[in-house]
């Protein structure tokens, strides 16, 4: 794997990332408390292409610059920081949850910088049942002492099946820091009040962002239990944009993988059609 990289944000805060590869640049962004590992077990699978990766200020190697900076508008400047420093007029973007708001952000506020969006699990409308969920945990270590403490919990989440321990595992190392107190998350604790602002806060219509990537490749995956992106709203979304690749993932909730064979058939035909 390559090495982590720096580069110094606007308010001077040092974000990490990775760049590797040729080609296509694939700029793939991360869940709301997660880091550039959650695309670990997709890279395997992606044809020759430049691979970007970061992690938001707050997470994995990141500054941490506290709750009043962890907001979607922040990041997605973030982003558009990072291009600039990697001198890169355009890219590609697939958005897992958090990073998929992020992706629809910038179709409305720089659509010149998006080749295509792909979207992992999320949409205009985010049900309040999963925000709740999130809403239970975000901010909070998790119980136990060991990873595998974390992997056994995490096998029970609800909607997912057929799964092995050892991604399960994975998934842990991916989310925590084994340490001689037990658990800790590997982001800012803050994080939790910058999302409760938000959760707490009017609501925000998003589908002018998502109407904004009209004549943009875009392709949608669904977990199909998922309790974030519910069916109507995919449904909706498929209705305002017929041309939308989409995919429905069994056995999987909020998130997808991205390593299924669904998933990975539909990111093949997104990204042929960035080219």
């Amino acid at each position: 794997m390559t090495e982590i990289n720096r580069f110094t944000a606007e308010d001077g805060a040092r974000l990490a990332y990775r760049d590797e590869g040729q080609g296509l640049p694939l700029l793939c962004l991360p869940g709301l408390t997660r880091t550039m590992a959650d695309f670990d077990y997709l890279v395997p699978h992606l044809p020759p292409l430049r691979l970007i990766r970061m992690d938001y200020r707050g997470r994995g190697a990141s500054d941490w610059t506290g709750a009043a900076t962890y907001t979607v508008a922040q990041e997605a400047r973030d982003v558009l920081a990072l291009l600039d420093h990697l001198g890169l007029a355009r890219a590609a973007i697939l958005g897992t949850s958090r990073g998929g708001l992020i992706g629809m952000v910038l179709g409305a506020t720089a659509r010149d910088q998006l080749i295509g969006l792909c979207l992992n699990d999320v949409g205009p409308e985010i049900d309040r049942t999963g925000l709740s969920r999130i809403s239970d945990y975000v901010g909070r270590n998790p119980a136990g002492r060991t990873h595998q403490d974390y992997a056994e919990r995490l096998s029970r989440s609800p909607g997912f099946a057929g799964v092995p321990m050892t991604r399960w595992l994975e998934e842990a190392r991916h989310l925590s820091i084994e340490t001689p107190d037990g658990l800790r998350i590997n982001y800012d604790p803050t994080l939790r009040e910058a999302f409760l602002a938000a959760f707490d806060g009017p609501p925000v219509d998003l589908w002018p962002l998502f109407d904004a990537l009209a004549g943009l490749p875009l392709a949608l995956i669904r977990g199909a239990n998922s309790d974030l992106l519910t069916q109507a709203t995919a449904a909706q979304m498929r209705a305002r944009r017929p041309d939308m690749a989409f995919v429905e993932v069994p056995d999987r909730a909020h998130i997808p993988f991205l390593d299924e064979p669904q998933a990975l058939d539909l990111i093949h035909r997104f990204l042929a059609g960035c080219t």
